[in-house]
């Protein structure tokens, strides 16, 4: 047996440029790969079944499961007459806008390249993570990232100056595919300064890029859970540089300098917030 991390990201920027004839949406995204990660553990089973052993409530073991999936997939595509146990131990929050689900499953075709002793190179694991979800191949490459296209499309950015970062999740789950239905372009005002913020990065000035957090899908969600813009507002008034709803939502986050004014942060927030609060890092 051995293990792996299956890290977490925020999304700096999120635009949406329009929609795309194959019923996707055209976005334009910086994402950053954050500390907090899941931990998968793989075995081989000679039997050649695939077995997913998870405990966490809102992951089912069942094959509608992405790490069910990428494992189906790989092993169909390879011919692969041995099987796997994929044992999933969950830290990132469920329907969080961390792209938990999508890292789990990059981290299983990671696993099973290795536990089937494939040798694929990592452009043709991201190729296969492509078809099952936007975000896997980024959370197969991690670190600073444009994601565009349908957010399958990467070019590496210069490296996000490392700070501490205080997620606040609410309990809520939001549907990314509700999110993006009921999002409308014309009536948004400020859209992301994708430029600026690289060349933000580029100067590696943390407070350039923290000026420029913008994420135009919470025009969809705050509208239907105001608590997120309440969180975003707190985190602020708590000592955040700045703070931003990753991804389709319902977690926020705020960039901070150093590791105690980000514990102290989080221990005010969890005074007055019943929102799930971890403090964790960029990487």
């Amino acid at each position: 047996m051995f293990s792996l991390e299956a890290r977490g990201k925020i999304n700096l920027t999120l635009d949406v440029l329009g929609k795309r004839p194959d019923g996707y949406h055209e976005v334009e995204m910086i994402m950053q790969s954050i500390e907090l990660a899941d931990v998968l553990h793989f075995s081989l089973r000679d039997d050649g079944e695939i077995v997913l052993i998870s405990e966490v409530e809102g992951v089912d073991d069942s094959k509608d499961n992405l790490i069910y999936k990428a494992a189906v997939k790989l092993k169909d595509l390879y011919k692969v007459a041995k099987g796997a146990q994929i044992i999933l131990e969950k830290n990132i929050p469920v329907a969080a806008g961390l792209a938990g689900g999508s890292a789990d499953a990059a981290t299983t075709l990671q696993g099973l390249n290795k536990l089937w002793e494939l040798n694929l190179p990592m452009e043709k694991l991201c190729e296969i993570g492509a078809e099952l979800g936007s975000d896997i191949p980024f959370c197969l490459r991690g670190g600073t990232m444009l994601a565009q296209g349908r957010g399958e499309v990467l070019s590496s950015l210069p490296v996000m100056p490392e700070c501490y970062v205080v997620l606040a999740k609410p309990n809520v789950g939001v549907s990314t595919a509700w999110v993006y239905g009921n999002y409308d372009g014309d009536k948004i005002v400020a859209h992301p300064q994708t430029k600026m913020v690289v060349e933000e990065l580029t100067k590696k000035n943390l407070e350039g890029v923290a000026d420029l957090l913008c994420n135009v899908l919470e025009s969809v969600t705050i509208k239907k859970y105001n608590e997120i813009a309440e969180l975003k507002e707190k985190m602020l008034e708590f000592g955040a540089r700045a703070s931003l709803m990753s991804g389709s939502g319902p977690t926020v986050f705020g960039l901070v300098e150093d590791k105690d004014k980000a514990e102290r942060l989080a221990r005010e927030l969890e005074k007055i917030s019943s929102a799930r609060i971890i403090v964790t890092r960029t990487v």
